[in-house]
C-alpha cells in the first residue's frame, strides 16, 4: 500500500501576537535599520517552518512569506516596476522601492490595491505598462536554501502561476495577452531551472484564476506555459494547485502537462468531487485534495472528513495522493491555543492555522496507517462539535422562529420612494447639494488608549464616556464650523465597523489574537458567529443622540450593514448562510427602529461588502444578490416615510450590481468616485437609478 503525503498551501505571516506588523511598522518608522528588520523577518520565517515540522506536515511550503503582499512579490521579482518609481540597476530591487510600490511616496503614488478573489485579503496590482520584464533574483531559491540550510527542511517553493499573475495586472490590452505569457514564461523557467539544480522536488504553482470561469483560449494559454515550464526543467515535479471553487474545465486541467494537481473539496459545491468520481484522474499525476477548511475557522469533523477520502481514494490510489488545507492558511487566524478567556465549548470547537495542520496530518495518517490509528482524534473532534452544536446559544427558539417565518415580517417600506423623497425634502430642507462625510473620523492615539485603558479598568465608564462625548462634541464644532449639511459623530467609541457590532449581539465572540492579515501591515480581528444571532439592547443610540443634542443640523445614525457583517466575519458553518444573514439583518432591525424612535432621522446602514461578496462563479450571483437586498431590507424597511436611509459602499464595480443597488430601495446611496477617477459614473449614465446619489470626491487614503 502507498503512502499519501501531507501538505501545506501557505502559513499566516503575521504571527502569533502579529510580532511580522510590529516589525513592519519599526522599520517604516525608523525605529529599526534595514539589518535589524531583516534578520527579524528570518527568524519568523524560520519559527513558522518549525512549526509546520512540528505538526507532521511533509511538504512544507517555502517562499509563500512576504514582506508585504505575494503578488507584489512576484511584480517585484520579475522587474515589473511602474515607472513612476524610477528604473533600478540589475539585480535584487531595494526594500525602499519595494514598500513604496505598496505604499507611496511623496512624489509617486501607490499601485492600485484591490481584492484577492473573494477573500478579505487586499493584493498589490501588478501595472505592466511601458516597463520590461528581467528576472532580478530568484527569491524561491532563496528561501528554499535558507530552510535547507537553516532547518535541514527540503521545502516546496511556491509561485504565483504565470496565467493567474497576468490575469491579476493592468496596463496591457487584451489581446496582448500572448504577448506578455511569452515574455514572462522564460523567466519562470530560469526560476525552475535553478530550483531543479538545487535539489528541489516539487514547486507549487498557484492559478487560482482556474477557479473562475475560463475561455477555451486560456486553457490553450495553460497548456503553452506549463508545456513550457515542465520541459525547461524535467527533473522537478509541477504541482498546478487551484482553489476557492471548482474547476470547470476538469478533464482539461487534468491533463496539463504538470505532475500533480491541486483541487478544492471544501469550497467546490461538492463539483470536483463529482468530477473526479464522473472522469477518474490521471494515473502518472498526484492529486493534492484538500479537504481541511483554509477560511474559516472551525474544526472540522474528522469523522466526516474521513468519509470524503474515502471516496476521493476510490478514484485514487494512496500513493498518488496529497493531504492538505483547501487553500493557504493565510485567511485564518495562527493558533487557537491563545484563546484563553473564549468559553471552552467555543475554544474546543475552534481550529486556526496551527490545528488544522494538526488535522491534515491526522488524517493523513489515517489513510497510511488505519482509522483505528487515530480513533481518539477522531471521536474528540466530533464530540466537540456536537457539544456546541447542542448548547443553548445555538438553539434560541425566538431567533430560529422569525428567521423561519420572514413572510411575516415587512420588507418594503410603506411608500414609494417618489413620495419619500417629497417628505423628506420638507422634513430637511436641505440644499441642491448638500455635503456629508462617510462615517467614522481619525482613530487617533489618544482615542485607541482610552479605550484601551478603558478596557483595561484603569479608566471607570463614566470617565470613558466623557472622554467619548468630548471628541464627538470638538467634531461636530468642526463640521459646523466648516459648513457641512449632514454631520456624523465620529464612532470614536468603536474599534472596528464590523468587530463593533459582534461585541454588542449575542451569538458573536471576540478573540484576543485571533488577527488575520487584511493588507500590508493592516490585520483585522473578525469576529466569529458562533450561535444564533440576536439584538440585546441598543449599540449606537447613545452617541448618535448625544451628537444630535450638539447640532440642530441632522447627524446620521451609523451602522453596519448585515452582509458586510457576515462578510467580515468567521461565519457559523453549521447552517445555510442565507439564515445567518437574516439573523444579522433582523438584529440590526431592531437598532434601526431604536435610533429612528430616539429621533435620529437618517440612519445610514453601510454594505461596503455587498459587491466583494459575490460568489466566484455567475451562476451563483442572482441567488446571492437576491438573498443580500432581501437582508438589507429587512434591516431598514420598518422605518417611517421621513426617516432617510442611507447606505455606503466603496471601490465597487457597480455595474456587476446595479440592480441590486436599486432593489436596495435607499433613499441615498454614497459612493466612492475618487480613487477610481469617477469610473463607475458610467454605470449610472447607462444605468436609470431614480433615488440620490452620494458622490464619495476625496480620496482618504
Amino acid at each position: 500500500m502507498g503512502i499519501a503525503k501531507s501538505s501545506n498551501l501557505g502559513y499566516p505571516r503575521i504571527g502569533e501576537k502579529r510580532e511580522w506588523k510590529k516589525a513592519l511598522e519599526k522599520f517604516w518608522s525608523g525605529k529599526w535599520d534595514e539589518e535589524r528588520f531583516s534578520k527579524e523577518m528570518e527568524h519568523r520565517r524560520l519559527i513558522h517552518l518549525q512549526k509546520q515540522r512540528q505538526q507532521g506536515i511533509d511538504l512544507i511550503p517555502v517562499g509563500d512569506f512576504s514582506l508585504y503582499d505575494h503578488v507584489l512579490d512576484i511584480s517585484i521579482m520579475f522587474g515589473l516596476i511602474p515607472e513612476r518609481f524610477g528604473v533600478e540597476k540589475d539585480g535584487p530591487v531595494s526594500l525602499e522601492t519595494y514598500f513604496s510600490i505598496a505604499r507611496g511616496r511623496q512624489d509617486a503614488v501607490a499601485s492600485e490595491m484591490t481584492k484577492w478573489f473573494n477573500t478579505n485579503y487586499h493584493y498589490i496590482v501588478p501595472e505592466l505598462e511601458g516597463v520590461k520584464p528581467q528576472l532580478t533574483e530568484n527569491r524561491p531559491l532563496f528561501y528554499y536554501r535558507e530552510a535547507k540550510e537553516k532547518l535541514g527542511i527540503a521545502g516546496k517553493p511556491v509561485l504565483l502561476g504565470p496565467i493567474t499573475f497576468l490575469k491579476l495586472a493592468k496596463g496591457y490590452e487584451e489581446k496582448e495577452f500572448g504577448d506578455w505569457l511569452e515574455s514572462l514564461v522564460p523567466l519562470y523557467e530560469k526560476v525552475l531551472k535553478e530550483l531543479e539544480e538545487a535539489g528541489v522536488e516539487w514547486v507549487q504553482f498557484d492559478e487560482p484564476i482556474l477557479s473562475l470561469e475560463v475561455e477555451d483560449s486560456d486553457l490553450e494559454w495553460f497548456r503553452f506555459a506549463y508545456g513550457s515550464l515542465n520541459n525547461a526543467a524535467p527533473g522537478l515535479k509541477l504541482l498546478l494547485q487551484t482553489y476557492f471553487e471548482a474547476v470547470d474545465h476538469y478533464r482539461d486541467v487534468i491533463d496539463l502537462p504538470v505532475q500533480g494537481i491541486g483541487l478544492d473539496f471544501v469550497h467546490d459545491h461538492g463539483k470536483n468531487l463529482a468530477s473526479l468520481e464522473q472522469h477518474g484522474f490521471p494515473e502518472d499525476k498526484v492529486l493534492a485534495a484538500g479537504v481541511i477548511d483554509g477560511r474559516n475557522v472551525w474544526r472540522s469533523d474528522l469523522q466526516e472528513r474521513s468519509v470524503l477520502l474515502e471516496k476521493i481514494t476510490a478514484s485514487v490510489p494512496s500513493e498518488q495522493l496529497i493531504i492538505q488545507p483547501s487553500a493557504s492558511l493565510l485567511h485564518v487566524p495562527v493558533t487557537v491555543k491563545n484563546e484563553e478567556e473564549l468559553d471552552p465549548l467555543l475554544q474546543g470547537a475552534l481550529a486556526f492555522a496551527d490545528e488544522k495542520l494538526i488535522e491534515v496530518s491526522v488524517l493523513t495518517r489515517a489513510v497510511n496507517e488505519g482509522p483505528d490509528v487515530v480513533k481518539n482524534e477522531v471521536v474528540e473532534s466530533s464530540r466537540a462539535i456536537q457539544q456546541l452544536n447542542q448548547s443553548a446559544s445555538r438553539n434560541v427558539k425566538e431567533v430560529q422562529k422569525a428567521v423561519g417565518n420572514l413572510e411575516g415580517i415587512r420588507s418594503e417600506r410603506a411608500s414609494a420612494y417618489k413620495k419619500r423623497r417629497e417628505v423628506q425634502e420638507e422634513r430637511f430642507r436641505l440644499p441642491v447639494l448638500p455635503t456629508t462625510t462617510i462615517g467614522s473620523l481619525p482613530q487617533t492615539t489618544e482615542v485607541r488608549k482610552a479605550r484601551r485603558d478603558w478596557r483595561k479598568g484603569e479608566w471607570s465608564d463614566d470617565q470613558y464616556d466623557r472622554f467619548v462625548k468630548n471628541e464627538i462634541k470638538g467634531w461636530i464644532d468642526i463640521q459646523e464650523k466648516i459648513g457641512l449639511d449632514v454631520l456624523i459623530h465620529g464612532e470614536f467609541e468603536r474599534n472596528d465597523m464590523v468587530e463593533y457590532f459582534g461585541e454588542k449581539l449575542s451569538g458573536f465572540a471576540a478573540t484576543k489574537y485571533a488577527w488575520v492579515q487584511s493588507y500590508g501591515s493592516r490585520c483585522v480581528k473578525p469576529p466569529i458567529i458562533y450561535g444564533d444571532v440576536r439584538f440585546e439592547e441598543p449599540m449606537t443610540v447613545k452617541e448618535s443622540v448625544y451628537a444630535q443634542s450638539l447640532t440642530e443640523k441632522p447627524v446620521k445614525g451609523m451602522l453596519t450593514g448585515p452582509v458586510t457583517i457576515l462578510n467580515w466575519s468567521f461565519e457559523r458553518d453549521d447552517i445555510a448562510k442565507e439564515n445567518v444573514l437574516y439573523q444579522i439583518a433582523l438584529a440590526l432591525r431592531h437598532e434601526v427602529e431604536a435610533l429612528e424612535a430616539e429621533g435620529i432621522s437618517m440612519i445610514q446602514v453601510d454594505e461596503p461588502a455587498l459587491r466583494e461578496g459575490l460568489p466566484l462563479k455567475q451562476e451563483y450571483w442572482e441567488d446571492y444578490l437576491d438573498k443580500a437586498v432581501h437582508a438589507f431590507k429587512l434591516a431598514t424597511t420598518s422605518v417611517k416615510d421621513e426617516t432617510q436611509i442611507h447606505t455606503h459602499m466603496c471601490y465597487s464595480e457597480f455595474k456587476d450590481i446595479i440592480e441590486a443597488i436599486r432593489a436596495l430601495d435607499a433613499d441615498v446611496i454614497a459612493i466612492e468616485a475618487a480613487r477610481s477617477h469617477g469610473e463607475l459614473i458610467s454605470t449610472f449614465e447607462d444605468h436609470v437609478y431614480e433615488n440620490e446619489i452620494g458622490l464619495g470626491v476625496y480620496d482618504i487614503h
